[in-house]
């Protein structure tokens, strides 16, 4: 696969900076990660899968100059390309595309471009913040109240399976794709953050500033749906 842009420069240190802070959270969860780098219109999306949460994470960050590519690439060797002062941990606005990998399979399966709309029902991120918080507690408890027979990771996964799907507010978004916008650094505790549920066709989509969180319905299966730039 050839790439015609080897090198990335951001519109400034802070896109950087919070992109490396994204890759470094999805690290924290598959060693091994791979993301899908799609840029267009001075826009680059980053989309991973953090498997704990069987949700598609989406960051986005301005570039400086024009830049057209799709690749796949390692998580890792991507957060080692860009240039951090690790003195500091400060970014300085560059980076490189790594050298391109055979993706997961979920890799072709992005969300559409368009047809986003707004769902009612959505609490606001207190109350989000709140609900998640409860869920964890009613977690431990249940794993701490286990008997010592059957204190397995299967039925560890089936309390956590039985909690994480659970719908927030009026809504069909399961309570997982909240933890893993928390997780991620995308839900940040303010009365005044703004956050929105979108759907496309079979899609749903948590929305904030720092980055969104994607599945397809409740359910969160994720089926074949066309690939895109620019998911915000």
């Amino acid at each position: 696969m050839t790439v015609p842009v080897q090198s990335l420069e951001f519109a400034d240190a802070r896109e950087a900076a919070d992109l490396a802070a994204f890759l470094g959270r999805l690290l924290h969860y598959d060693r091994a990660a791979a993301v899908r780098l799609q840029a267009g219109g001075g826009a680059l999306a980053v989309f991973g899968r953090p498997p704990s949460f069987e949700v598609l994470a989406i960051r986005t960050a301005r570039l400086r100059g024009s830049h057209d590519f799709d690749i796949t690439v390692s998580a890792g060797e991507l957060l080692e390309s860009l240039d951090i002062d690790d003195a500091t941990r400060e970014a300085h606005g560059v980076g490189s595309l790594p050298a391109p990998v055979t993706g997961p399979p979920w890799t072709g399966v992005l969300p559409p471009r368009g047809g986003w709309h707004e769902q009612p029902g959505l609490p606001d991120p207190v109350a989000l913040r709140v609900e998640l918080s409860a869920a964890v507690a009613e977690f431990r408890s249940r794993d701490e109240a286990l008997p010592a027979d059957r204190r397995t990771r299967a039925e560890r996964d089936l309390i956590g399976r039985e909690i994480w799907l659970r719908t927030v507010g009026d809504t069909e978004l399961p309570l997982r794709a909240v933890h893993a916008a928390q997780s991620l650094g995308f839900l940040r505790p303010a009365p005044d953050f703004p956050v929105a549920l979108l759907a496309s066709g079979p899609w749903l989509r948590l929305r904030t500033p720092f980055g969104s969180i994607a599945l397809r319905g409740a359910g969160g299966g994720l089926g074949d749906l066309g690939v895109s730039v620019g998911v915000r």
